[in-house]
């Protein structure tokens, strides 16, 4: 009996001694199985009572996305599709037709065929729209209709595509796609040697390795290495592209977290290729993750100067979590922060505005750099030189992602088959053609004081106004959409060096581009004069 009572008291008084020792662990674990709990017996529920019938893989779909996107782009769910793309973008290898596409509901864009392989040898061309693959409209494909485009090599795809309102059709045999980390190098001059690291796949430092020496031997004494545009990639390849310029041993990038075992310092483990060749880093706003690691850290470090424009600013480090059939969860884990001690991530997703944006950070810490310079935090990498025609701004982002810029450049492509790419710059005259597609497009781009004045406009704020006041925000209205436009004229610059680009790359494919980029792009010859005066470039660095 005695057993029996000091049984009965012990095991509670046990239990509860191990809850609380695993509260004091993470007191979080029984609000998530809570939570968990609430939202299994509801989707049990919903599915077998509601009206109409459901689809519970779609419904959980869209929970799961949902969730994620209250916390950062980052952090996303991916499904078997997903996943395989995931590894393809890592390891630069797959098999399909060679062409980038864009998505849409009821199509699918090509954006650039890449020169030699089957999209390109079959005749498509940037702008068309893939209407049926394999038999099966676009339209009607409820999954990722890109997916039907890959397959084994040698197999064939029968497309439909609708080209400036005229369908035509096209078979195309499929092949192995190497996308290249480097797709193209060349000696600006005798001495300079010009690499353009486009992803930081598993190729990009063995690429790059091979793009220095190459030129090496051909006489380069200098380099320039192009980041514009490098959405980023694998960790591990930007400190080993670091690491092609800098001693072993040397500290690239530290990462933080709110979980102990991603706190972490990476240094480099290799000889340096050559840690004494002058070096410039070109970065645009679309620089992005692993290419501000490296265009970051060669700035902290002394070892390079940067030339273009202020970065995209994401610092932010992800991984991927295997999860259940053959799923992934791509995770933020933690930030990442430059030999200097900087963090530069530019928006905060967690402190959002009211209309639920990201805030863009506005204050600014100062660091310094191995000699001494001043650098700062929280908002990408600030070149030490400026270029003009490489900013970037709200109105100049929404062209580019509306397409705006894209789809006049296909236009111009059709309006103009023969041009002469070595002297190409658009005219005067191309411009205001230019704003006169705007102005017809559907393109509306509506600034943060646009959506404030037409919310005062609806709901409760319009009964207290009168209608004077009502009139006069309908004119200031009426003015901002005139200013607008104007800021067509401001920002032409910026606009045309986007056209430009996009308009040569239809003529003479990516290579043909980056060969007018030698003779013209502004960059590229900022860096060339500042890599022939040497005491300038010293200077910057000191």
């Amino acid at each position: 009996m005695r057993k029996l009572i000091h049984k009965r008291v012990l095991i509670p008084v046990l239990a509860i001694f191990l809850l609380v020792g695993a509260s004091s662990f993470k007191t979080d674990f029984f609000e998530i199985a809570k939570q968990i709990e609430i939202f299994t017996t509801l989707f049990k529920e919903l599915n077998m009572n509601y009206v109409d019938e459901t689809n519970p893989a779609e419904l959980m779909d869209t929970a799961i996305k949902n969730m994620l996107d209250d916390l950062d782009p980052y952090t996303k769910f991916l499904n078997e599709q997903d996943v395989e793309t995931f590894k393809i973008n890592n390891t630069g290898e797959y098999s399909g037709i060679g062409a980038l596409v864009r998505s849409y509901e009821d199509r699918l864009v090509i954006v650039e065929p890449y020169k030699g392989y089957p999209a390109d040898k079959a005749g498509l061309k940037a702008g068309d729209e893939l209407v049926t693959i394999a038999g099966i409209d676009v339209k009607d494909f409820q999954d990722d209709a890109s997916e039907l485009l890959k397959g084994a090599n040698n197999t064939t795809v029968d497309v439909t595509y609708r080209r400036q309102g005229k369908t035509y059709e096209a078979t195309i045999e499929r092949e192995a796609i190497e996308v290249d980390a480097v797709p193209y190098f060349h000696m600006v001059d005798e001495e300079t040697g010009y690499i353009v690291l486009s992803r930081f796949n598993k190729k990009a430092s063995s690429q790059t390795k091979d793009a220095i020496e190459s030129l090496k031997a051909e006489g380069a004494r200098k380099l320039i290495l192009d980041l514009r545009g490098n959405p980023g990639g694998l960790l591990s390849e930007a400190i080993n592209v670091t690491n092609l310029f800098v001693p072993k041993g040397t500290l690239v990038v530290t990462t933080k977290s709110k979980v102990k075992k991603f706190n972490q310092s990476y240094e480099t483990r290799n000889k340096a290729l050559d840690e004494e060749i002058p070096l410039v880093v070109l970065v645009d706003g679309r620089s992005a993750s692993a290419s501000e690691i490296v265009s970051g850290s060669l700035q902290d470090l002394d070892r390079a100067v940067v030339i273009g424009a202020r970065s995209f600013g994401k610092g932010l480090v992800q991984r991927p979590l295997k999860l259940t059939y053959g799923t992934q969860l791509k995770v933020t884990i933690s930030r990442y922060y430059t030999p200097s001690g900087r963090c530069i991530q530019s928006l905060d997703y967690w402190n959002r505005d009211d209309s639920g944006n990201a805030v863009k950070n506005t204050q600014f810490n100062d660091f310094k750099t191995r000699n001494g310079r001043k650098v700062q935090d929280g908002g990408g990498i600030m070149p030490d030189i400026p270029i003009a025609a490489l900013n970037t701004n709200d109105l100049v982002n929404a062209l580019v992602n509306n397409h705006v810029l894209f789809d006049y450049a296909t236009d111009y492509y059709y309006a103009h088959p023969e041009m002469n790419v070595g002297d190409f710059s658009l005219s005067d005259a191309d411009f205001e053609a230019f704003k006169r597609f705007v102005s017809s497009s559907s393109f509306d781009f509506q600034t943060k004081t646009e959506l404030a004045l037409k919310e005062s406009l609806t709901g409760q704020n319009k009964e207290i106004f009168n209608q004077e006041v009502e009139e006069n925000t309908k004119a200031l209205l009426l003015s901002i959409e005139k200013s607008k436009l104007a800021a067509l004229d401001t920002y032409r610059k910026e606009i045309s060096k986007h056209l430009e680009d996009e308009i040569i790359k239809r003529h003479v494919y990516r290579e043909g581009l980056y060969d007018y980029y030698l003779e013209n792009d502004e960059a590229i010859l900022a860096s060339t004069q500042l890599l022939r005066d040497a005491s300038k470039y010293k200077a910057i660095l000191k």
